[in-house]
């Protein structure tokens, strides 16, 4: 059911349902309890061209790597976006900026953890250098270029004044970046 939020106070919000408020169906559907609600808020923003071009993009790189058809890989990323967000089924002409955002993420990460290769374009393109430095952290992989089999490196050296010994490493920011990035940071 659809509606407009007409006022609110405190905890207690009051909505104008855009059709009539069927209450056997609602006992009905939550099984003689309670019925609850959920108040979702539509922002009006859409997935952006940019969006979904990154998308596209990551789609095609994946099935460069595995011989998929494109269709079929879109479905299966869209469910799978629907299984781990909660969300109803989506298209990617006019979803939310979220959704289209749960996708890219839920591609990339599928991407990084069975190591499908996509061009760097795409991840200089990436709008969070946080999920940049997460992904890679957890895979591995260089935060610069992408590179499998990336070092662990402090943010801030280690050594040359900070001795090894007298840092708690609990405390210390990573990142991860191949051996040629790492040599170019220190």
């Amino acid at each position: 059911m659809f509606g407009k939020m007409i006022s609110q106070q405190g905890k207690q919000i009051t909505i104008e349902l855009d059709e009539d408020f069927d209450s056997f169906k609602a006992m009905r559907l939550s099984d003689g309890h309670q019925p609850s609600v959920e108040l979702t808020i539509d922002d009006k923003r859409h997935i952006s061209p940019d969006q979904r071009k990154k998308i596209w993009a990551l789609i095609n790189d994946f099935c460069n790597y595995t011989g998929d058809v494109p269709k079929d890989v879109e479905e299966r990323f869209k469910w799978q976006v629907q299984m781990i967000f909660g969300i109803d089924h989506f298209s990617l002409s006019s979803c939310s900026k979220t959704v289209g955002n749960y996708m890219i993420l839920t591609i990339l990460d599928f991407m990084f953890r069975e190591d499908i290769p996509f061009r760097t374009k795409i991840w200089d393109s990436l709008d969070s250098d946080y999920l940049r430095a997460v992904l890679s952290l957890r895979d591995r992989v260089c935060v610069i270029c992408g590179k499998p089999h990336a070092q662990l490196c402090h943010y801030r050296t280690v050594g040359i004044g900070r001795n090894r010994r007298m840092i708690d490493e609990r405390k210390m920011l990573f990142m991860s970046m191949c051996a040629d990035h790492h040599m170019e940071q220190h």
